[in-house]
């Protein structure tokens, strides 16, 4: 029987689908940790048979982790798709973040504060601007974050395709599982 090579990055696509929401959560979550419930189906469409379950707890800081994930690959798959968003990257360098994703498919996202030698590296105009929020109006993440009208744009167009993938996706499965 020939050896096959371990399916990587298998929930990349749920990942990559529920992004905007996970960096939205990470957002809010300077005030209180932030909490989003998964369908179980989700993970178990991709992968039924998950050795060591689908549950996870990821610390991550600078955009790496600073727990052992290696045994998630459910965690991994998290962590690779976050690395991808200039955001969430922003977002690791003013805090540790961590993820915990429980036996009821419960993800739970909270932020740790910065340990004062991390605080030194930053200066204070940087850290007030990585404290903007995603989910704010175009007019006060103008104003919060210096950035051109023309980013925010970009940037709010990016979110509205992937809205609009996620529910072209849903509702193709839905004809699927109809058909």
């Amino acid at each position: 029987m020939p050896d096959y090579p371990i399916n990587h990055h298998l929930y990349t696509l749920l990942w990559n689908k529920y992004r905007p929401a996970i960096v939205k959560l990470m957002t809010d979550a300077l005030e209180k940790p932030q909490e989003y419930k998964f369908q179980p189906h989700e993970f178990k469409d991709v992968n039924p048979k998950e050795k060591g379950g689908y549950a996870f707890t990821m610390e991550v800081y600078k955009g790496k982790p600073q727990n052992n994930i290696k045994g998630s690959v459910v965690a991994q798959d998290l962590l690779l798709i976050l690395q991808k968003s200039p955001r969430a990257l922003e977002l690791f360098n003013t805090a540790k973040y961590e993820f915990v994703l429980d036996k009821q498919f419960m993800l739970t996202v909270s932020q740790e504060a910065v340990v004062e030698e991390q605080e030194e590296e930053a200066p204070p105009i940087e850290q007030e601007q990585g404290e903007t929020s995603e989910g704010t109006d175009e007019a006060e993440l103008v104003e919060a974050t210096n950035e051109a009208p023309e980013q925010v744009e970009e940037n709010t167009e990016e979110v509205e395709a992937v809205k609009e993938e996620e529910a072209a996706k849903e509702e193709a499965e839905t004809e699927k599982k109809e058909g």
